[in-house]
């Protein structure tokens, strides 16, 4: 399981890394400028050490890769889990940083972690920790530098225990961090922005094909957060999921799963297993259900050569971080699958965390109706530049979105005296 799991992060470090080198050719940059541009800004690894609710000390392990700030302050989550290595974070901020100048919002990128299990912690133990790790980089974030926000194994509250402890050295600064609770300053509609962001996303493409949601077949793996309000809003607009899993099962029903009754049942149960309203099936076989539209919410790396060739699917979106690896990308390319890629696809939780971040800045609250309206509008606008950048240089729609990121923070970071 452990050899697995540490071939997916390898994958997503070498695929990243391909995708770059690719996109940097078709702009023709200086192979100066590429190295810089590759290479983090700040890489920081630190030891947390704390008591124990039974009073012994333990120690782990914390990183913070800080990618690139020539567009503005760095930006990405923070992430709990027993596997959080360096590799892992640096493919993440580096997909951070292309991310965030696909939707031209003016940040870097940058994630961080704790080698640790959430899980094996109380409440207290995880305070403490992310009080002691905040202490050991305080110094190195900041509004204007860097703004973590939730990551895998991290939440709302994680996030209020950092900007407590950056504000006992810094004093009272709302906007060092995104993801907050609302009553610390979060923003309204964060906490379905991903999933909305999907959507949005989703809507773009079709309309470009002459196609809308209604009607249109949905399979989606994972059903988190992100799975899970996607679900729900892809239902509203009309579309039909059909089949949906997460790590407690999968389930199908050709005719369309009542999503309501299904996020109900989630909630009571904690998955999807026993859903009455729809037949099991294997996990497995999910991504190669027949459906329209395909879309990977849960882990990396999981359409690969052994299945792509049996996905039925017209399209991918890539609500999930790297879901799709090199090879399994051009064995779908030639059969013609159109992929919207994450790091346009997924672009919501960010952008609205930029949303955010200038709120608390101006001290001035915006409702939900104005997030999901700004948010449909920044979608909107990624897609026709991402569209323009495929026509520019014949290109499919990843390289069209690496192209558009790269060239954007390539421009940044020239125009800010960079010298080769």
């Amino acid at each position: 399981m452990v050899r697995l799991f540490c071939q997916t992060k390898m994958n997503a470090l070498a695929a990243t890394n391909r995708n770059f080198k690719l996109a940097s050719r078709l702009l023709g940059l200086d192979s100066k400028l590429e190295k810089s541009l590759l290479i983090p800004f700040r890489e920081i690894k630190v030891e947390c050490t704390l008591p124990k609710d039974d009073g012994t000390l333990v120690s782990y392990v914390g990183f913070r890769i800080q990618h690139d700030n020539a567009r503005g302050p760095m930006k990405g989550g923070i992430r709990y889990h027993p596997e959080v290595d360096p590799d892992e974070v640096n493919a993440l901020a580096q997909l951070m940083t292309w991310k965030t100048a696909v939707a031209n919002i003016p940040y870097g990128g940058a994630k961080g972690g704790i080698g640790c299990n959430p899980g094996e912690l109380s409440i207290s133990e995880l305070e403490r920790l992310t009080r002691v790790f905040t202490q050991k980089i305080h110094d190195l974030i900041g509004i204007h530098t860097d703004v973590p926000a939730p990551d895998m194994g991290t939440d709302p509250q994680t996030m209020a225990w950092i900007l407590d402890e950056y504000s006992k050295f810094h004093g009272y600064s709302p906007a060092v961090v995104t993801g907050k609770p609302i009553d610390l300053g979060g923003s309204l509609g964060r906490d379905a922005a991903t999933g909305r962001g999907v959507l949005f996303a989703t809507e773009a493409l079709l309309n470009d094909q002459g196609k809308s949601i209604a009607g249109q077949r949905f399979v989606i793996q994972g059903f988190g957060n992100v799975g899970s309000w996607a679900a729900q809003l892809i239902h509203e607009a009309g579309g039909k999921v059909v089949a949906v899993s997460d790590v407690s099962g999968a389930i199908k029903d050709k005719n369309g799963i009542d999503i309501p009754s299904l996020i109900k049942h989630v909630k009571e149960h904690k998955g999807v297993k026993g859903f009455s309203g729809a037949n099991a099936i294997e996990g497995s076989s999910i991504l190669v259900e027949d459906c329209d539209i395909l879309i990977p919410a849960a882990l990396g790396g999981v359409i690969n050569r052994e299945n792509a060739k049996d996905i039925k699917a017209k399209y991918i979106i890539e609500a999930a971080n790297h879901p799709t690896d090199p090879e399994a990308d051009e064995i779908l390319s030639k059969k013609g699958v159109i992929i919207l890629p994450d790091i346009f696809a997924n672009s919501g939780g960010v952008t609205v965390s930029y949303f955010e971040w200038v709120q608390n800045i101006q001290g001035f609250m915006w409702d939900e109706e104005k997030v999901n309206a700004e948010l449909k509008k920044y979608i909107q606008q990624g897609f026709k530049d991402v569209k323009e950048m495929c026509k520019t240089h014949n290109c499919d729609l990843r390289m069209g979105a690496f192209t558009l990121g790269l060239n954007r923070v390539a421009r940044a970071t020239v125009l800010r005296g960079w010298e080769a």
